[in-house]
């Protein structure tokens, strides 16, 4: 039996591998996984090509447990070599890591070939181990930095469009007077939005001179309408890259990353880094 010194000892070197990607072993964990996933991924998008279903579909089975079982053996060290695994369980990605490995655990209770449309759909479930990519592209979290900041201000141009619409789609209901597929307001709002949005399905187009200069300015507004959500996120993608520099150590307790360069302690529990 290991002693409590060596117990707590080990705990911590495999935070520092499973946690942390500064270290030599921690790089290899992280690059070990990534195959897994990308491989993982790959065997599920294969499999759903019904030849190669028909031809492979046992190897893909046994392939997709090997990779379940390894996956689901990380998922229980990530529980152990964390103080408070509560927090983990329930944040984000450890969601996405539960989602991962429980549709195939899923698959043995739903046996039966009157199942096999329910086991296909626990397989498409599968395709959420892509968001377990989230653990090794920081930039991610730096891009949701910057939607977030951009939030409020995307919501409220929405809004805007959104009354532009109704009333050029009102406008158009009334210039095509309820013909040429204006035959209500809303499906004239639909024109409106599938329009300014430069979509364009063709499947409702005004005839009347008025509707087609209405269309043609429509049409214009949308280019500009384009660009400004481009330049909200942009310009908090600029904000937050001034506030990246941060120290991305995880904290052994709580598991928040993000701290700043010369924090010693963690910002959410206290603890030591």
């Amino acid at each position: 039996m290991m002693i409590p010194g060596k117990r707590e000892k080990f705990r911590n070197r495999l935070h520092e591998i499973i946690y942390e990607s500064n270290t030599l072993a921690g790089k290899i964990f992280d690059v070990s996984l990534l195959i897994l996933i990308l491989a993982s991924i790959l065997i599920v998008m294969i499999d759903s090509v019904e030849k190669y279903h028909r031809t492979y579909g046992d190897l893909f089975l046994i392939l997709e447990w090997i990779f379940t079982i390894i996956f689901t053996i990380e998922y229980i060290l990530r529980l152990i070599t964390i103080k408070k695994p509560v927090r983990y369980i329930f944040s984000f990605l450890g969601i996405i890591d539960l989602l991962a490995i429980i549709p195939s655990y899923l698959s043995i209770i739903f046996g039966g070939a009157q199942s096999l449309l329910v086991l296909r759909a626990l397989r498409l479930l599968r395709v959420f181990r892509i968001f377990k990519l989230s653990h090794f592209l920081s930039e991610m979290q730096f891009l949701g930095v910057a939607i977030k900041g951009s939030l409020r201000k995307i919501s409220i141009f929405m809004m805007v469009v959104l009354m532009l619409v109704i009333i050029l789609g009102s406008i158009m209901y009334l210039v095509e007077k309820g013909e040429h597929g204006f035959s209500s307001i809303p499906d004239s709002i639909y024109w409106a939005i599938v329009t300014i949005t430069t979509v364009g399905y063709g499947d409702i187009s005004p005839v009347t001179a008025t509707g087609k200069f209405v269309a043609s300015i429509i049409m214009l507004m949308g280019y500009g309408i384009i660009a400004v959500p481009t330049g909200i996120v942009t310009t908090e993608m600029a904000l937050a890259a001034r506030k990246r520099d941060e120290k991305h150590e995880v904290c052994p307790k709580c598991g928040k990353e993000g701290h700043d360069k010369d924090a010693l302690y963690c910002k959410r529990c206290g603890e030591l880094l």
